[in-house]
């Protein structure tokens, strides 16, 4: 396996200090020291720490649709049940059971916090985390025969969503369960094919 590059040495340092952090409590020394990293090898690849953050959030995106649809694609849940498992991968994820690392909450809710302005580039980003796990769940209900599928996958979001959060702020995987059982009723009110 070939060895990272140094761009990716220094979002790797970046994004695990973000995501157990936040972005206004890590600086760039604390990313450079983290990561033995010269501050040229950072401005080099990213000229920023707008740039950087920014870099960090899309990598992130990546890493969360591509675990989420693994996770629902693997799911032995009938086609009908299948969206379910988006709440299963959740529950797995803030117990700290999958590859992305410990739960310490949604880095694109923490981004859109931090960052409040709504033209602001990072909050652009951390909106559009969220319009790009709703298609993934839009398209998981098309596939399950779900009419409607975009207004059904923005009601599972908010579930999903909420309960990330209530993880978070408890400690506790309790709020997913109350959500998994939500979107068990709504599903099976919502008209199929």
């Amino acid at each position: 396996m070939p060895r990272p590059s140094r761009r990716d040495d220094v979002l790797d340092s970046a994004l695990g200090l973000f995501v157990e952090e936040g972005f206004r409590a890590v600086g760039i020394e604390r990313i450079l020291s983290e990561g033995n990293l010269a501050k040229m090898t950072l401005y080099r690849h990213f000229g920023s720490k707008e740039a950087l953050i920014l870099a960090a959030l899309e990598r992130r995106n990546r890493q969360v649709l591509a675990w989420f649809g693994k996770r629902i694609g693997e799911s032995p849940l009938p086609p009908p049940e299948r969206p379910l498992a988006l709440f299963d991968a959740l529950e797995d994820w803030a117990t700290g059971k999958t590859e992305l690392g410990p739960f310490h909450g949604c880095l694109f809710v923490r981004a859109a916090g931090e960052f409040p302005d709504l033209a602001d580039p990072i909050h652009e980003a951390a909106k559009k985390a969220k319009e790009d796990l709703r298609q993934l769940i839009t398209a998981l209900a098309e596939k399950a025969g779900y009419l409607e599928a975009e207004d059904l996958a923005a009601e599972l979001l908010v579930l999903k969503e909420g309960a990330s959060v209530l993880c978070q702020i408890e400690g506790s995987t309790e709020p997913v369960a109350h959500a998994r059982r939500a979107a068990r009723a709504r599903l099976r009110t919502w008209l199929r094919l």
